[in-house]
């Protein structure tokens, strides 16, 4: 039965208990009371309600239901939606966290690397003999200086250094540059600045190469970064 039958149903039930009332107040002596304009209005609700059809009730019943429907419908979209931002909220967060320790990670290794190869340059520097260990010989051939600079050169920059010397002396530890007073085999200006390498800068080559060496490497980073200066500017 449906809410609006119902109601009929109530409003004529109240409508014959009040006239029920009635018959009996009379007989018990009692005076009617006038209830004309209450059975009246009672009497026209119910044929209001009585006089609509079944089918515009069907009608009313779905479109309340439609409307229902739509609300709820609605609300579960913006449900939906509100999660969906929250799980690519989340998402996003947890991509630039993943991005940023991988960035960090890259540039952890790069840094290892780099100080690795540092150490491994010094090491590698550091590897060659020291001049004090050659026996001090009266002359020297070309090939005599060449086998004292691969003693004393890391190997990795011994053909750089190579470049610079076959430039500036062709190997000749007693070269001199007559208007400049540069000497030696790396031609240092002025060839004293050899003294602080030996005494014997002037006739020894080993003083000679390392004083050149130790110069190369503390105003160039090494006898490959002098040579890649040299080819620029044609002088070091």
């Amino acid at each position: 039965m449906s809410r609006i039958s119902v109601r009929g149903f109530a409003v004529a039930s109240a409508t014959a208990v009040t006239t029920v009332g009635a018959v009996v107040g009379v007989a018990s002596g009692n005076a009617p009371v006038d209830d004309n304009n209450n059975f009246e209005a009672t009497a026209a609700d119910t044929t209001l309600l009585a006089d609509i059809p079944a089918g515009e009730q069907a009608l009313v019943q779905s479109a309340a239901l439609t409307q229902q429907a739509d609300v709820q419908a609605a609300a579960a979209d913006s449900a939906a939606k509100k999660s969906a931002e929250e799980t690519a909220r989340i998402q996003a967060a947890k991509d630039a966290k993943a991005k940023k320790a991988a960035a960090d990670e890259a540039k952890a290794e790069e840094e290892a690397k780099e100080k690795e190869r540092k150490e491994e340059e010094r090491a590698s520097r550091s590897a060659g003999r020291d001049a004090s260990s050659f026996s001090v010989q009266g002359s020297y051939s070309i090939s005599d200086v060449q086998a004292i600079a691969r003693q004393m050169i890391p190997g990795d920059q011994f053909q750089c250094f190579s470049n610079i010397v076959n430039h500036e002396s062709t190997w000749n530890y007693r070269a001199q540059n007559p208007s400049s007073g540069a000497y030696g085999l790396v031609q240092a200006l002025p060839g004293n600045k050899m003294a602080s390498a030996g005494a014997d800068w002037q006739t020894n080559p080993a003083t000679q190469i390392k004083w050149g060496l130790n110069y190369m490497n503390e105003r160039y980073g090494s006898p490959c970064g002098a040579w890649s200066f040299w080819q620029q500017h044609n002088w070091y």
